[in-house]
């Protein structure tokens, strides 16, 4: 598959996306039981795994987004920016931020320090994707759909220059 001036191969089907994701949402269904949470989506890339994974999500609960970026291309700047903020109240709420992929964990970081300074309960991280080999951070992620090593992928919310978001399995780039 081609998509803007990169070539890219199959590399997770849709149902192997859609398995890990219904695995996800009974772990955080046994979790957070009778207990009220609010899922944070971070957007743009987790809005197709925030709105799978709530369609299996049987708790009280309430989702809001927020919207970071830290990529340019193919690869991360090393800058997290905060383009939308936190606008739901978290205070003595159980949170839950959905991200699409985990990779070096400097977003994470900082949505951490967004949610932690409103007095959250708790705060965890429900990611799709994790890539554990390329994680820096201090706070990896508790609720992974998939372990996948360190290469660039697109689809399925995930892109490369803002194309390809919107394809339903994961491909990755061709080196």
């Amino acid at each position: 598959m081609q998509i803007k001036d990169k070539k890219f191969e199959l590399y997770i089907p849709e149902k192997e996306i859609q398995e890990s994701i219904k695995k996800v949402a009974n772990q955080l269904n046994t979790d957070y039981k009778g207990e009220e949470v609010v899922f944070i989506g971070v957007l743009n890339g987790a809005f197709m795994f925030a709105g799978d994974l709530m369609k299996d999500i049987d708790l009280e609960c309430e989702i809001s987004f927020v919207k970071v970026k830290s990529y340019k291309g193919t690869s991360s700047t090393g800058k997290v920016h905060e383009l939308i903020g936190l606008t739901t109240d978290v205070k003595e709420k159980h949170v839950i931020i959905i991200e699409d992929i985990v990779d070096s964990g400097l977003t994470l970081g900082k949505l951490y320090s967004m949610i932690e300074h409103h007095d959250p309960k708790s705060v965890q991280v429900a990611t799709l994707l994790y890539k554990p080999d390329a994680f820096q951070g201090k706070h990896p992620p508790k609720y992974v759909g998939l372990e996948i090593p360190n290469k660039f992928i697109v689809g399925f919310g995930l892109d490369y220059l803002e194309a390809g978001r919107n394809i339903r399995d994961i491909y990755q780039i061709i080196e």
